[in-house]
C-alpha cells in the first residue's frame, strides 16, 4: 500500500468516526482548528496555516473559481482573521450558493473550535467568481454582514474525490436519524414554552429565508417563481 493510499484511508477512517457523532448543526465535543479538519474531510494533504494553502496548492492540486463538492474553499487573511480560513465544500446548491462543513468559525454556546455541518455560504462578488462571500454565523442564525475575500477552490485529485463523496453520503445518511431525533426532542421542549402557532410560524419563516436566499443567489425574482399549486 502506497503512502498516499494509507493517508487517504486514514482520513476516511477519521471522517467516518466524525460522522458517527451526534451532529446537528454543530459538534461541541473537543476543539478543532479549521486546517486539520479541512484536511481530514477532503484528503487534501496541505499543512500549515490556512493563509498558505492557496500558494501551497500550486503545482500539487488543481484550483479554480467553480465550486465542487469535496473541494476546499480558501479564504484570504483579513484584519480579524489574520491566519485565513479553509472550509470543506459539502454540497453545491446553485452556482452561487454552497454549503460547507468547517471548524472554528462560529462561537457556539460561548465556545470556539466547534464543527458546523452543511452551513450556507453565498457568493456576493460582482463578477460571480467566488472572490467575495458571506457565511452563515450561528449566533445570529443567519448570514453575517461581513464580506470575506477568498482565493477560490482547491480541488481533490480523482481518487480522493471519489472516496470523499462516498464518505460524505454515508455520513449524511448516518447523521440523518440522529439529527431528526434531536430536532423532534427540541420541538417537544419548545412546545412547552411556545404555542403551536408560534412553532408553525417559526418553521415557515426559516423556510422562507432559505427560499429567498437561493432565489436571490440565482437571480430569480418573486415574479419569476412558479405559482403555488392549488
Amino acid at each position: 500500500m502506497t503512502k498516499r493510499t494509507r493517508t487517504l484511508w486514514g482520513s476516511i477512517a477519521a471522517a467516518a468516526m466524525i460522522s458517527l457523532l451526534p451532529v446537528s448543526g454543530a459538534v461541541a465535543d473537543g476543539y478543532w482548528q479549521c486546517v486539520p479538519f479541512a484536511r481530514l474531510m477532503s484528503g487534501i494533504q496541505i499543512f500549515g496555516d490556512a493563509r498558505t494553502w492557496w500558494s501551497q496548492a500550486a503545482g500539487k492540486y488543481d484550483t479554480g473559481s467553480v465550486p465542487k463538492t469535496g473541494s476546499v474553499l480558501s479564504f484570504k487573511p483579513t484584519g480579524r482573521m489574520t491566519l485565513g480560513h479553509v472550509a470543506f465544500v459539502s454540497q453545491v446548491l446553485t452556482d452561487r450558493v454552497i454549503q460547507v462543513t468547517h471548524a472554528n468559525w462560529s462561537i457556539i454556546e460561548g465556545d470556539r473550535g466547534q464543527i458546523e455541518q452543511d452551513v450556507t455560504v453565498v457568493d456576493v462578488s460582482p463578477a460571480g467568481d467566488w472572490s467575495q462571500v458571506k457565511v452563515w454565523y450561528d449566533p445570529i442564525r443567519d448570514l453575517g454582514s461581513t464580506v470575506y475575500p477568498t482565493n477560490g477552490f482547491i480541488y481533490q485529485n480523482a481518487q480522493a474525490s471519489r472516496i470523499a463523496v462516498a464518505t460524505s453520503k454515508i455520513a449524511l445518511a448516518q447523521n440523518a436519524a440522529v439529527s431528526l431525533a434531536k430536532q423532534a426532542a427540541n420541538q417537544v421542549a419548545a412546545s412547552v414554552r411556545a404555542s403551536p402557532l408560534d412553532i408553525i410560524n417559526q418553521a415557515a419563516d426559516s423556510t422562507d429565508r432559505i427560499a429567498a436566499l437561493i432565489a436571490a443567489a440565482s437571480g430569480q425574482s418573486e415574479d419569476d417563481k412558479p405559482a403555488a399549486p392549488r
